[in-house]
């Protein structure tokens, strides 16, 4: 059993009963997350990178090579796919709203790791972007010059783009894939997100912690009306 001695005022057995049940669930859920790490850090390395992919970046505009993105030699480069191809009238609300948060987490993030955002559109069209959303942390690259979203799925035969984290990692001196959130992938179940991202996004952690959860009819916008 987990259950534990703390109680919160004027709760009722009923009410203590029905937590400690979601209390074991929750405990064998955190167990279950960590063999799923386990299980991830344990994946054999993937295949190497078929090209040294060349991305824009900064103002003035520079060229930087998926091989130069590694400024931590020894660790894992994270780059994400942010949805904002040149075909799009607007960047994606979604990645929008989770590069909100991973703006603010990458100056602790990137003392372990290398970290990166790659979008399809022009480099001047996502800074405006990254400015817009007052984003100071994350380095921003375009891959309109390469065929990075299109070989690692970022990008549709249509043009359309995908929302996915990429793990790149460096053996013996080559840049090989290592791990792609495929759950964006995997069928998922009536009224289910695809969750491929959710660990990393706390907006839906917090809507899940309520009795109205996250629900299935709301998303992130660009602007909220006051």
């Amino acid at each position: 059993m987990s259950s534990h001695s703390v109680r919160f005022p004027n709760e009722n057995a009923d009410y203590r009963a029905a937590r400690d049940e979601l209390l074991e669930v929750e405990v064998g859920l955190r167990r279950h997350i960590e063999q799923v790490a386990a299980l991830r850090r344990r994946l054999p390395v993937g295949g190497a990178v078929p090209e040294d992919y060349v991305f824009e970046e900064g103002d003035p505009v520079r060229r930087v090579r998926l091989s130069e993105l590694f400024q931590r030699p020894d660790a894992s480069l994270l780059l994400y796919n942010f949805m904002y191809g040149p075909r799009m009238e607007k960047a994606c609300p979604s990645c929008t709203s989770f590069l909100d948060g991973l703006d603010g987490i990458a100056p602790h993030a990137t003392r372990r790791v290398n970290l990166a955002i790659v979008a399809k559109s022009p480099i001047d069209r996502i800074r405006a972007h990254a400015r817009e959303r007052g984003w100071r942390n994350l380095r921003l690259l375009s891959s309109a010059g390469n065929t990075f979203n299109r070989d690692y799925f970022g990008e549709n035969p249509d043009e359309s783009q995908n929302p996915l984290l990429h793990v790149f990692v460096r053996r013996g001196g080559a840049v090989h894939h290592f791990y792609t959130t495929e759950l964006a992938f995997a069928p998922s179940e009536p009224g289910q997100h695809p969750r491929h991202i959710d660990q990393m996004w706390p907006l839906w952690q917090l809507f899940d912690l309520t009795p109205e959860g996250r629900g299935t009819d709301w998303y992130p916008r660009l602007r909220y009306e006051p």
